[in-house]
Parts: C-alpha cells; structure tokens; sequence
C-alpha cells in the first residue's frame, strides 16, 4: 500500500475535524479555498450538508453559476440566498471597516438560512495566510461563531491548491477572488453602477485572456493590476489602446496600468500607513 504524505494525512485530519460535526452547511463562494472545503465536507458529512451561497451585486454572475454547476456536479444540496449589500447600514459610505459590516450581515442571513435548513454548525473558506493582511471580515466570523475548518487544520492558500490539484477539483488553478468591494478606495462612495462599470471592466479582460486582473476604481480612474508576466502581453501590438477605449466606452475618464502587477489587497496600503 503506497504510503500518504504528509499532505494527504493533513487532508484525513481536515475529514475528520469536519466529520466530528456531524451535520453542517458550508458558506460556499465557489473559489479556491471553498470549494476544497465543501469537497472535504462532502466527503466527510456525505449528505448531511448544505451548501449556502450569497448572491450580491459585488460577486460576478459567472461565480455564481459556476458555484451552482460545482454543487449539481457533486449532488451537494444548494440554497442561494439573495441580498442587497447596499441596504446594509455603512456600506456603500465605503469605510475601513466596510468588510466587517458585510461579512457580519451575511453570515447572519447564512445562519439563519441554516438554521431553517436544520443546520446549526456553519463553516467557512478561511486559511492560515488570511491572517497575514487587513481583513475586519474575520471579526465577525468570531463573533458570530462562524467554523473555519481550513484555518483550524493549518492549511495555507499553496497546500490548498496542491491538495486540489490532487483531488482533481476544478478550481486547483482558479485566479484568487474577492468581491467587488474591494476595488474602490476606502472613503469613496460605492454604487451599483460604479461596482457594474468594474465588473464589465475586468470581464472584459478576461476575455482578452488576462486571467489574474483587477480593475481598481479611483474616481474616475481605472487602475488595471495584472501579472507581471501578462503586462507585456497588454502593451503587445497596440493592445492597450484597445483596452483603454472600452474602459472608457464604460465610463472611466482614465486608464492606468500599476507597474507594480497584481497584488491582492493592495488598496490597503495606505491603511497600513497610518
């Protein structure tokens, strides 16, 4: 019999973490970290689990549908629950701690939706590496007594998705997500339009084949992050030109690309500072 490694004996102890709970539903997003979790969940609960996911204006539609198509794959119970984040009191005000006023309104609608399901124990996608920069959201998992299975287990974003990769899972090389929040300066007014003119944006750079990318909004200033490998790409044969008239067929008065690349949670730099 071919010996575990050490990585695969980490994923047992993931199953059975989760299988002590008996029954739970899982805050499922269908990106890297959740749709591991809500794998291992399957496999360790089989049918006592529900996935729960959020229908926001700041998640992309394709998310959404991708995370339908993962649960009907695998034959996991799905609920949607739908809400309008900017009903929520200080959101759209866009403040340093917008992500906890989100995070704590959601995941109260997840539990309760829970709750109504049977499901008294809801987990989550968090990791080990999620400590590592500026995330009020997490306040409020603690708060409201939210599992985070991964995070517990010691898994790090890079062993998720070698572990993935084994498992054969869809989302092993999937880009790293967040919300369409994220992309606005703190301080600055968030609207549906702003948060659509985005998502337009970065769709379209995705059908341009630039898979990492994130259209930061300042203004009206369109700051486009990609992978350093990828910056090249955009300046080859003009194409930059082409991307500069769409952004503003959307709306954007200006369109800069941020020599720096992709950085996840860059618009936290200036909180750092102070």
């Amino acid at each position: 019999m071919e010996e575990r490694t050490e990585l695969e004996r980490k994923y047992d102890h993931l199953k059975d973490w989760i299988a002590s709970q008996e029954k739970a539903a899982v805050a499922f997003s269908g990106g890297v970290d959740s749709v591991f979790l809500l794998y291992a969940a399957k496999e360790a609960l089989k049918d006592q689990l529900l996935a729960l996911t959020m229908s926001l204006h700041a998640v992309p539609g394709s998310e959404l549908e991708e995370a339908g198509r993962f649960c009907q794959e695998y034959n996991i119970r799905h609920r949607v629950e739908r809400l309008d984040e900017f009903a929520i009191e200080g959101f759209a005000k866009n403040p340093p701690n917008r992500c906890y006023l989100c995070k704590k309104a959601l995941f109260q609608r997840m539990k309760k939706a829970a709750e109504e399901e049977g499901f008294s124990v809801l987990m989550e996608g968090s990791n080990v590496d999620d400590a590592g920069d500026y995330r009020p959201g997490l306040l409020a998992l603690q708060e409201l007594q939210i599992l985070s299975p991964l995070k517990e287990c010691g898994f790090t974003k890079e062993e998720i998705r070698r572990m993935s990769k084994k498992l054969s899972l869809p989302t092993w090389d999937k880009p790293s997500m967040a919300c369409l929040a994220s992309r606005f300066v703190y301080g600055e007014e968030i609207t549906k339009e702003k948060m659509k003119m985005v998502e337009e944006a970065e769709e379209y750079l995705r059908g341009l084949g630039f898979i990492q990318r994130r259209v930061r909004m300042h203004g009206t200033l369109a700051r486009i992050e990609l992978l350093p490998t990828d910056i090249q790409r955009l300046m080859d044969k003009g194409r930059y030109t082409q991307v500069q008239k769409r952004l503003e067929e959307l709306g954007f008065a200006y369109v800069t690309l941020d020599l720096a690349g992709f950085q996840s949670g860059s618009m936290n730099k200036g909180l750092k500072k102070e």
